[in-house]
């Protein structure tokens, strides 16, 4: 069941909001979702939070700083999704800026899996011989690799924003806002945004030290595409830090100041980096790098961040978009065969999806997870096989219940049930043995059936109300995606009453319609809906501008809809 609603908003502060200087429907916008400031929305860089609030950055920049002076090689442990290779983007694109000798590995996820092993401290060993270990987006779970590198007598300096287990691993030094006794106000760093931290007081650090000056200091918001990129791919919540990250990548993307990496994924996307938009960065270029770590291996990904080679970096993201292509058709097959394995599943019945194939590539259940999270609003668990009678598991949640957590309370419940996990409230991943998935799925149905009520299963589709007329042009569309929206800071999704003209089904999957309200008419289209609409009806659109023969109209796009 799905329902419209509109969000409420304090009338005062969006008033007060306008008074400042603010667009109307903005003021509105801003109010409803928290902000009651004009600076609440400055996206400048000298609004961002200072470094010294993160707990171990200033241990981190002296022994980083110690570590250049003396030479030693310091390699980068990456993970090898979109932020995980953002963020060994930026270390070793940064590091080398300050003098740093660093190189890096990111393990291929179906040989090694998640976070530094001991294998992977034994293959960084053997091929990169590290006097130091940095972590990029991992190593807070990684008790044991952390163990062995000391052993070897190899530091590690663990970046990461996961949340930590019970135990912290025995690190030279940690650097996550998530870590205990971390008085960092925005908990909500990604990686990437956690080694541009890192960055930024070690180079406060050498200019301490008396290595730069203010003038001759590198200048690291060259870094910001990178940052942007990999803060909206990883769906980290969008608070004001991370707004103004994001705000000011963007901002390098669209005047053309971006890495030839960053140029090759929008033109491999057919997008215009002179007009980009969060949209883009999480839906176009996201998507062809994570293809990378899903499919074959993310060091091509961070290949295409790292080279200065226009002409090489042109060739890795054609690359990296044939991947792409490849992993929607394998997303497309197992999504077939998920909705086969569950046609006899009735939401009313569960509160939890979890479903496995062994035919499934492991690569790609996450995003089949998301899919059948959307499609029946449950947390959902796809499982593929990873080899040696072991499952390996990726989640996606609904608000209001805790994934991480769930699978914490089912690994106490039954020790002996989930090999390992971690992640988020929203995602999570796990390894069980392969003969124990209906046993795991019960226990998680368990901990559903304990955890969610009615209302929480019903999705409900937040609006922000009825859009005057005189705002249904290309240039009120310019203002709003010239805004930082995302995840917690919602784009802006209208809703109103329409009487449906004319409606038809395009390419078997979308219904194309054409909507009047006050005597205006408008072209909408609803992606992946074929169902007619009644008469009249409640509509929650998205505005998009539309432009077709050097003619720019605008166009709703359909998100739900219901009988008026």
């Amino acid at each position: 069941m799905t329902r419209i609603a509109t969000r409420s908003y304090p009338f005062r502060t969006a008033e007060l909001l306008r008074q400042q200087g603010i667009h109307p429907v903005l003021a509105r916008l801003y109010a409803a979702r928290g902000l009651s400031d004009a600076k609440d929305v400055a996206s400048e860089l000298q609004g961002l939070m200072n470094p010294t609030g993160l707990k171990g950055i200033a241990a981190a920049a002296a022994y980083l700083a110690d570590a250049i002076d003396a030479r030693r090689k310091l390699v980068i442990i990456a993970d090898y999704d979109c932020d995980g290779a953002t963020a060994c983007a930026v270390g070793l694109r940064g590091l080398r800026m300050l003098g740093a000798r660093v190189e890096y590995i990111v393990p291929n996820r179906f040989e090694y899996g998640y976070g530094l092993t001991p294998e992977i401290v034994e293959l960084a060993v053997r091929e990169k011989s590290p006097d130091v270990i940095v972590t990029v987006d991992n190593g807070i779970a990684s008790i044991d690799g952390v163990a062995e590198a000391n052993r070897r007598g190899i530091d590690v300096v663990v970046t990461d924003h996961h949340l930590p287990g019970a135990t912290l691993p025995d690190a030279r030094v940690i650097v996550n806002p998530n870590q205990p006794e971390c008085g960092f106000p925005s908990k909500n760093l990604a990686g990437v945004g956690v080694m541009f931290y890192v960055l930024l007081a070690l180079r406060a650090e050498l200019r301490r030290r008396g290595v730069f000056s203010a003038e001759t200091q590198p200048k690291l918001d060259t870094l910001l595409d990178l940052v942007a990129l990999g803060t909206v791919a990883d769906v980290v919540k969008l608070d004001g830090n991370n707004r103004i990250l994001v705000a000011q990548g963007l901002k390098r993307m669209r005047a053309g100041r971006m890495h030839p990496g960053i140029a090759a994924l929008f033109r491999a996307a057919g997008r215009d980096p002179r007009r980009a938009t969060p949209f883009d960065l999480g839906f176009a270029l996201g998507p062809r790098l994570n293809a990378a770590g899903r499919l074959a291996d993310m060091s091509l990904g961070i290949e295409c961040l790292t080279t200065d080679d226009e002409g090489r970096a042109w060739a890795i993201a054609q690359q990296l978009d044939g991947i792409n292509r490849e992993r929607r058709d394998i997303e497309a097959g197992m999504q077939e065969t998920a909705l086969a394995l569950l046609d006899s599943y009735n939401p009313e019945d569960r509160t939890t999806i979890a479903v496995f194939d062994d035919s499934w590539h492991q690569g790609v259940i996450g995003i089949v997870a998301s899919r059948l999270k959307e499609k029946f609003y449950r947390p959902t668990i796809t499982f593929a096989p990873a080899g040696d009678g072991v499952i390996k598991g990726s989640g996606r949640s609904i608000n209001g219940f805790h994934l991480r957590d769930a699978l914490d309370l089912v690994s106490k419940n039954a020790p002996s049930l989930i090999d390992k996990f971690g992640g988020h409230a929203m995602a999570a991943g796990l390894s069980i043995k392969a003969d124990a998935f209906d046993a795991f799925a019960d226990a998680f149905e368990t901990v559903g059936r304990d955890w969610l009520d009615r209302n929480m299963l019903e999705r409900v589709v937040e609006t922000d109300g009825p859009l005057e007329d005189a705002y249904f042009t290309p240039q009120f569309i310019e203002l709003l995606d010239s805004q930082v929206w995302g995840q917690g800071f919602a784009p802006p999704l209208f809703c109103d009453d329409f009487r449906v003209l004319s409606q038809r089904i395009l390419k078997e999957k979308h219904l194309k319609l054409l909507l009047e309200k006050d005597g205006r008419r408008y072209d909408a289209i609803w992606f992946g809906h074929v169902d007619s609409l009644p008469d009249v009806a409640r509509i929650a659109y998205r505005l998009d501008a539309n432009e077709y023969n050097g003619i720019t109209r605008v166009q709703l796009i359909v998100e739900h809809a219901e009988p008026a």
